[in-house]
């Protein structure tokens, strides 16, 4: 079996999370909500297909993103997001950085309702459970993400709040 091929980053996507989504959304084609108003659930919706179906990603490096699916707190319908991920031993590494933006991503609210969750990485998914990192061990794995992905510390120092760090570990 081949590996798919891999995805080429876009430089673009070292900056504001407003551009980052709307420069994906132009390499996937899909349509704006407006000028300047990113369509981020057709957005996704577009990166999952592309995703499952083992293809690159227009502007993502594929081997760096997993899909989450959460149950929803309030629906309690799956609800899948794609995000990227950075590798910690068993544990896969992800943050609630929701793009800059000034609240926590739906995603970490339903997680934190019901931690089980489902985890696609790869051509493999299994069933999970996420831990919100607390204490030394956040701060451990906060520094190890600063120090492996320097492009995103900016955008993470604009942010007023403390975004949420999240370990996947397979159950």
């Amino acid at each position: 079996m081949t590996n798919p091929p891999r995805a080429v980053c876009d430089p673009c996507f070292i900056g504001d999370g407003q551009q980052i989504k709307i420069r994906t959304q132009q390499l996937l084609g899909v349509e704006s909500a407006g000028e300047g108003i990113v369509n981020t659930a057709q957005l996704n919706r577009a990166i999952i297909e592309q995703y499952r179906a083992g293809c690159a990603i227009a502007g993502i490096d594929r081997d760096a993103l997993l899909l989450l699916t959460t149950v929803g707190r309030r629906s309690r319908r799956p609800h899948t997001v794609p995000l990227m991920f950075h590798r910690e031993g068993v544990r896969l590494i992800t943050i609630g950085g929701n793009l800059g933006a000034d609240t926590h991503p739906d995603w970490y609210f339903n997680l934190t309702a019901n931690p089980h969750v489902t985890v696609e990485v790869g051509f493999e998914s299994y069933e999970a459970v996420a831990e919100i990192l607390t204490g030394a061990d956040r701060e451990q794995v906060w520094a190890t993400l600063q120090t492996t992905y320097p492009e995103l510390v900016d955008q993470w120092a604009r942010v007023a709040r403390q975004i949420p760090v999240v370990a996947l570990t397979r159950a």
